[in-house]
């Protein structure tokens, strides 16, 4: 198992969802943490509310790359790459999983019932996600782990 599986796997048992996963896994890069914003992912979780609408990973990883390039103050704008980063993932996440929506991605799920079997296909999704956005942010000159 590779570190980033080893990563995943961790995550996953400690109950954080495939939003959070992304957002943990992009602030442990940088050695940094923000519980307040991993928090706020849990209602990215799990296809947006428990509804299963739109995936969690797609959420997650375009809020990673919020994170390089979106607007964060009043006087602050986003930088001018950032619309084609989240344009080029989302364009790469749909052809890659051909689906947007996590009910497609996984199946129905009762997610309040033990059964846990969707984890590994989110665990999959998150693996090859994160590389994508690492690749993105190389591609348009970031520093993946260095914001600052």
């Amino acid at each position: 198992m590779d570190d980033l599986s080893l990563r995943l796997f961790k995550l996953s048992n400690e109950g954080f969802c495939c939003a959070q996963i992304m957002y943990k896994l992009a602030l442990e890069d940088e050695g940094s943490h923000n519980d307040d914003l991993v928090r706020a992912a849990q209602g990215l979780c799990r296809g947006i509310a428990d509804t299963q609408k739109t995936c969690g990973v797609l959420t997650g990883a375009l809020g990673v790359l919020g994170l390089y390039g979106a607007k964060g103050s009043e006087n602050e704008m986003a930088k001018e790459n950032f619309a084609q980063m989240t344009k080029e993932f989302h364009a790469w996440f749909k052809a890659e999983f051909g689906s947007t929506k996590c009910v497609a991605l996984i199946g129905e799920r009762d997610f309040a019932s033990s059964d846990q079997s969707f984890k590994p296909i989110c665990a999959g999704m998150i693996q090859k996600a994160y590389v994508k956005v690492y690749e993105i942010l190389q591609e348009y000159g970031y520093e993946y782990g260095n914001r600052t």
